[in-house]
């Protein structure tokens, strides 16, 4: 395989399309302004994420073969002990004893916690509804500085110490990152512009109630924090992104600062990170925020099922932000009733961040 082209002028769109956790703002701030070192690793962690793109199609097939009856949770961990061959050397499998090495028993644990959220909670048979297994690879790369779903399984990488940490650190990561597999199976949603926003958005949403619901947290005691433990000491930041305030996560010297929006007066238009996909996506996050606030109690009783049904249902490849908030609008109505309390609360997220429905 060819080398990617590494050069930042390069990198304008299409940077990360199989759906890392780390922005490609982030990356290139790095390039920019990192030392020697870090820039390295930045151009390192920006090259494999596109060259790991081409593969991505034909791990759809191979993943669909790979399914089991309802109710039956299937999780593998490999190793890929710092190489990039996936998946690696198997290093647990369901039900296996623990391991002595903390990041396979992260994945492992984020895994499952996903699994159960949407198996317990919506009704959903793994990320595919057939019983997809959930295989995991740790240790990819040298101070990779990302964690992807790749269209068959989950890739971490361990940090570089000095901006990063491991990535299996944060499980709101990995619910995140394996809902970007349920989109792929339900709406489809492009990746990119309005429809790509939705796509992280929707990834977002469902990983914060991955971390919620092991926590036992009520939407009033959530953090609404997406990354949070990512970021190593001596960072300016509290994790990747904010649900509650988006544009508040982070504000660092390398890193820069967080440009994500939370009202469309704020919305950005930019041909980088495939339209803002990773930027555009706080409107909806707080929209759901301001949601679950408004309905209080566990978030993934009534606001995530309002999305999830949504998201199963209601939208299709190419669904900008108003779409999106009809669409939650008439699957409230559907569960909860026209002129609920959950269809209110429905309206007056969207509202605060400029859609009206």
């Amino acid at each position: 395989m060819e080398e990617a082209d590494t050069h930042p002028k390069s990198r304008s769109t299409c940077i990360c399309p199989i759906h890392c956790i780390v922005p490609p703002h982030i990356l290139e701030k790095i390039a920019q302004r990192g030392n020697a070192d870090q820039k390295s690793w930045a151009f390192r962690t920006l090259a494999l994420s596109e060259q790991i793109r081409g593969r991505r199609q034909s791990f759809g097939l191979i993943a669909a073969l790979a399914t089991a009856s309802t109710g039956t949770k299937r999780r593998t961990v490999y190793d890929a002990r710092s190489g990039r061959s996936l998946p690696g050397r198997l290093v647990r499998s369901e039900g296996g004893p623990r391991s002595k090495d903390p990041a396979v028993n992260e994945a492992y644990l984020g895994s499952g916690t996903t699994y159960d959220l949407y198996y317990k909670v919506f009704g959903r048979n793994s990320i595919d509804e057939r019983g997809m297994r959930l295989d995991a690879t740790v240790h990819y790369g040298r101070n990779y500085d990302n964690a992807f779903w790749n269209g068959q399984q989950m890739v971490y990488g361990d940090g570089d110490g000095e901006l990063f940490n491991r990535f299996t650190i944060a499980i709101d990561v990995i619910g995140h990152e394996l809902t970007h597999g349920v989109t792929e199976y339900e709406a489809g949603l492009e990746y990119q512009d309005q429809p790509g926003a939705l796509n992280e958005s929707f990834s977002d949403v469902f990983g914060s109630l991955v971390k919620q619901y092991r926590r036992r947290q009520s939407a009033k005691n959530a953090d609404w924090l997406i990354g949070k433990g990512l970021l190593a000491s001596g960072v300016k930041g509290k994790a990747l992104r904010s649900m509650k305030a988006p544009g508040t996560a982070y504000d660092d010297d390398l890193l820069g600062k967080d440009p994500q929006p939370g009202h469309m007066n704020d919305y950005l238009k930019t041909h980088d990170d495939n339209g803002g996909v990773h930027i555009n996506s706080g409107i909806p996050n707080r929209a759901f925020y301001e949601t679950a606030i408004r309905l209080g109690g566990y978030a993934w009783q009534k606001a995530g099922q309002i999305w999830y049904v949504t998201l199963r249902d209601k939208l299709r490849p190419t669904s900008q932000f108003k779409d999106a908030a009809k669409a939650t609008t008439v699957a409230a109505k559907e569960l909860y009733g026209a002129g609920s309390l959950e269809v209110k609360a429905v309206q007056q997220g969207w509202a605060e961040v400029g859609i009206k429905v």
